[in-house]
């Protein structure tokens, strides 16, 4: 019996040693997982995933056997993604991609930056992202203060609209967009005829598209959080016999607003960063993605470059320190899945946004406000 117990504590030790020189890197993401917003959300772990076999197939970072993903969710929810944030920080993670919702981001980056924890929004695109002076935060998206006058060049140089009627959901992203395009259509001859909103979780919107009829502007510009609102807006509105031109913004860009609005959908324009699809590096994160969650969502690109630059820093800086894994980060220059990657002071990454048109199901690149012409 001596002998086989103490067989048994030889073994227990020898496998305590093994594990003991096993190193993992955590890393996080957040974003809603459950929810209205999970199809963007899932879209966002899924990319951090691919990033995160990209880089172990490219051999791995030194000093680490493995790279594990802690998903959490936030729901688009203030409290619960400051709750997620510090679930990521108990878990002891190095970094993290997210949040969708510019409303979910804020507060949780303030709870990371007291951690010193270096996060990567792929999505949020409010101006207060990267304006607190936080100085681990980092964006790969554009900005709303970008999106809102290219989309409102297109009204004025493209559709030659006068007027615009405005919807919002009362989000931070939505609201906020929605008024950098009330403001700079004021600024360029384009009448706002008005600016309503609707709240989160509706379905019905018939009151406010009785007013769209009434007003019957040349473009109806629709600032909602997620693509499945955008999509019943669509098919009510065509239903009503709008004939606005549809302009939807990032937020509703994803393959979903066709799976549910259909035709109702054919013909919508809509803002989103331009990618060159064609590229070796989204090649690459295309073939990864597709054997973990089949086709990419609007941010999944986005989410695997935010990833990938996060695991690149610090295989550089050869450490998980925030100020050593910060300093890499903006020594990059680096071609993306989804565009070139260099960052600003302020930790923006510049926007490239243009209009596409959805065409035969599919978003198709349209129009370029930089050289004001079809693409």
């Amino acid at each position: 019996m001596r002998r086989i117990l103490a067989t048994i504590t030889t073994v227990a030790l020898l496998l305590c040693a093994g594990t003991a020189t096993a190193k993992t890197l955590k890393i996080g993401s957040l974003s809603p997982l459950t929810g209205p917003y999970a199809a963007d959300g899932n879209d966002i772990a899924n990319g951090t995933r691919a990033a995160i076999a990209v880089m172990q197939a490219e051999g791995g970072i030194p000093g680490y056997d493995k790279i594990e993903l802690f998903a959490e969710d936030t729901a688009c929810d203030p409290r619960q993604a400051v709750a997620a944030a510090n679930k990521l920080i108990n878990e002891g993670v190095v970094g993290a991609v997210g949040a969708y919702c510019s409303s979910a981001t804020i507060p949780a980056s303030e709870a990371l930056a007291e951690e010193d924890i270096i996060m990567i929004t792929p999505a949020s695109t409010s101006p207060k992202v990267t304006e607190r002076g936080l100085p681990y935060m980092f964006r790969i998206c554009g900005r709303d203060d970008d999106q809102g006058p290219a989309g409102v060049k297109f009204m004025k140089e493209f559709l030659k609209a006068k007027t615009v009627f405005i919807v919002d959901d009362k989000t931070t992203y939505s609201q906020g967009l929605a008024t950098e395009v009330a403001n700079d259509a004021a600024k360029n001859g384009i009448k706002v005829v008005a600016h309503d909103h609707v709240n989160q979780g509706d379905k019905d919107f018939s009151a406010v598209l009785t007013k769209v009829k009434q007003a019957n502007p040349d473009a109806f510009y629709i600032s909602l959080q997620n693509s499945s609102s955008g999509a019943l807006m669509m098919i009510q509105a065509k239903r009503m016999g709008i004939k606005a031109a549809f302009i939807g913004q990032d937020a509703v860009y994803h393959p979903q607003l066709m799976e549910i609005a259909k035709d109702a959908a054919e013909g919508a324009y809509l803002t989103f960063g331009y990618t060159d699809k064609a590229t070796p590096e989204y090649k690459k994160f295309y073939e990864a993605y597709k054997k973990i969650s089949g086709e990419p969502g609007a941010y999944s690109a986005y989410s695997y470059d935010s990833a990938y630059v996060l695991l690149t820093a610090i295989k550089q800086a050869g450490s998980t320190d925030a100020e050593k894994v910060k300093a890499e980060i903006m020594k990059l220059n680096l071609k993306g899945a989804s565009k070139q990657l260099k960052f600003k002071e302020n930790g923006d990454s510049g926007s490239d946004y243009v209009i596409f048109k959805v065409q035969g199901g599919k978003f198709v690149p349209f129009w370029n406000p930089s050289t004001g012409k079809t693409m």
